[in-house]
């Protein structure tokens, strides 16, 4: 198959077949129950073929808009990240297939449109891609999040997450703009960015940064990823690992080039990705509902990716990204298995889940230890890369990212706990959990524990760039010891802190809450003064306008009419003397002739005199 083909059917074959079940799953019953079936089957020869064009470095582009193609390409990061989107998502799929609600054509539909979605923000090569994918993951995830359309709460929280988003997306609009205005068509590659011309290219940083910070949920955005836990837990799977808020950190690690090169943007990145991973990392420590602390967690392990492209570690983001979306993937897959069986995601309730499944139950602790940053697990191997940079940009940076991972290995520790308490239950219950669910995971088990060392080398030769700096013996030291002392102090009791910050922080540190009061609230009522404005002025004056113009309409009628009137009066008056003449010239008289001859003459001189009088007067 030719790289122009391979490539577009990556996103093609997931695309058109979730189009095909969105269309013709309720009017044939047989094909929802084959549906998730076809789409596991679709998603993993999608990813296979991504991995292909991966190793040829496959690229195709269509005709779209004038100067700027529809492009895409299987090279540097989105090369590497390309199957590993669609293969979790594989995975998710199959997971899916254990609950009747999430095998529905419908949401196999939604599912796979946005997967195709994401794999087209992957592979974008220019910004136009780019935001065509972008759009389409959005509005996917909103149906997603809010699928239950009965649940009022899911519909708002997808409503939620969507507008979210959606302000923050217009920052990419903003940078499509200025890169157009700044180098012309040319100035969309995402290649070139960091060539627009100055003070244009500050805007495309601009607008590439906020609109990367809404979907990666870092601060000030990160509320959304709350409430986008009221969704079916595949949703939550695929949209905190691989998907949507991996793409958020991924845009940013792409765009590392063009925040150098502002000499502001790098260090704005670096900063809020840094506080989002301390922020986010304290507020998943207090969370007692397991899908609560795994999202507060994926914003916090953003912000380590976040980080690393502030800092320029492209490549140590990259794998972080990698390693995080096999992590993530398992945690709520497993987190989902457990609601179905026991319920319940509250951390209390599902004590001993670990222990009652031991096969799910080992796949996550694995996963958790990996979070927390042990070593040799992935994620120890990873985050210690971004460290070693942050160390070389900033020691203030290093150290922030150092309180990060320590509170990484204490969220992470806390799950553990839970699930690893013996609870006093039966293990009957084991034997709800469907098969599929421990074998989609034992393939995510492995990336999470086992791509530690080996993920970094392999990122660092496909990735262009400048050599990444290597972590010194005694920073591993250091990160081991400190991920070690966060889970040393959980175990033995947890951390003291005081209520009222633990409820602020169990809130989302009033993010939300914030969020409404300065920006849906002043934009609300602003709506209402425009619309005040518009029914008592805008709506009056054209009133009275249309009541002036109907007036002045009459008005020029009943003219019209006296008008026409007198002309129909002058008419028949001409008409009149036109017969009498006629009459008086059919008698034979003389002196009617004269008459008439007179009186002609006599209309002519009066005419010329007041003629020539009106003339010298003037």
């Amino acid at each position: 198959m030719s790289g122009t083909v391979l490539l577009p059917s990556v996103v093609a074959l997931p695309a058109v077949t979730g189009l095909v079940l969105l269309l013709l799953g309720p009017l044939a019953p047989r094909v929802g129950r084959l549906a998730g079936a076809a789409a596991t089957v679709v998603l993993a020869g999608s990813a296979a073929l991504a991995t292909v064009a991966g190793l040829r470095g496959s690229s195709a582009a269509v005709p779209f808009l004038l100067g700027a193609d529809l492009s895409v390409a299987a090279t540097g990061v989105g090369g590497l990240l390309l199957p590993v989107v669609l293969g979790v998502a594989a995975l998710v799929q199959l997971a899916a297939l254990g609950a009747a609600r999430t095998r529905e054509p419908r949401f196999v539909g939604l599912m796979l449109l946005f997967s195709a979605a994401a794999a087209l923000t992957v592979a974008a090569t220019n910004l136009p891609t780019l935001l065509l994918g972008w759009e389409l993951m959005g509005a996917a995830s909103y149906a997603l999040i809010g699928y239950d359309r009965r649940e009022e709460r899911a519909v708002a929280s997808g409503t939620t997450a969507f507008l979210t988003t959606r302000a923050a997306d217009l920052g990419l609009y903003v940078a499509v703009a200025a890169a157009l205005a700044g180098s012309g068509p040319a100035g969309l590659d995402l290649a070139a960015l960091a060539d627009v011309a100055p003070g244009w290219r500050d805007a495309v940083a601009a607008g590439i940064l906020v609109a990367a910070l809404g979907k990666a949920a870092q601060l000030p955005f990160s509320f959304w990823l709350s409430r986008a836990m009221d969704g079916p837990s595949p949703v939550s799977a695929l949209l905190h690992s691989a998907a949507m808020v991996a793409l958020g950190g991924y845009l940013l690690v792409v765009a590392a080039p063009l925040l150098a090169a502002t000499g502001w943007a790098d260090h704005a990145a670096a900063w809020l990705g840094v506080a989002t991973a301390v922020a986010l990392g304290g507020v998943a420590v207090v969370q007692t509902d397991l899908k609560q602390l795994l999202a507060a967690s994926t914003a916090s392990q953003m912000g380590f990716v976040v980080l690393a492209a502030g800092v320029g570690a492209t490549s140590a983001g990259a794998a972080h990204l990698v390693g995080h979306a096999a992590v993530k993937a398992l945690l709520f897959l497993a987190a989902g298995a457990w609601l179905e069986a026991l319920g319940s995601k509250d951390l209390g309730r599902i004590a001993g889940a670990a222990r009652r499944w031991p096969a799910v139950g080992a796949a996550a602790v694995a996963a958790l230890l990996s979070l927390a940053g042990l070593p040799p697990l992935t994620l120890w191997a990873t985050k210690d890369a971004v460290l070693a940079e942050a160390l070389e940009a900033s020691p203030a940076l290093y150290a922030a990212g150092l309180v990060a991972a320590g509170l990484s290995a204490a969220y992470a520790a806390v799950a553990l706990v839970a699930l690893l308490r013996r609870s006093g239950g039966s293990d009957a219950g084991s034997r709800h959990l469907p098969l599929v669910v421990p074998v989609a995971l034992a393939p995510l088990a492995v990336g999470a524990v086992g791509l530690g060392f080996l993920t970094l080398p392999a990122v660092m030769a496909m990735l262009p760039g400048p050599t990444a700096v290597t972590p010194h013996v005694w920073e591993l030291v250091l990160s081991a010891g400190v991920a070690l002392l966060g889970v040393a102090v959980v175990v033995r009791g947890g951390l003291r802190v005081p209520a009222r910050v633990r409820d602020w922080l169990r809130g989302w540190m009033g993010l939300e809450g914030a969020a409404h009061r300065w920006v849906v609230s002043p934009v609300l009522a602003l709506a209402e003064a425009a619309a005040r404005v518009d029914d008592r002025v805008l709506a009056r004056t054209v009133d009275a306008a249309a009541r002036s113009t109907t007036g002045a309409a009459a008005r020029a009628r009943e003219g019209d009419r006296a008008l026409s009137n007198l002309v129909d009066q002058t008419a028949a008056a001409v008409r009149r003397a036109g017969l009498a003449v006629r009459r008086s010239s059919r008698s034979g008289q003389l002196h009617h002739y004269y008459l008439q001859l007179v009186v002609g003459v006599l209309v002519v001189v009066v005419a010329w005199s007041v003629v020539g009088l009106l003339g010298s007067q003037g």
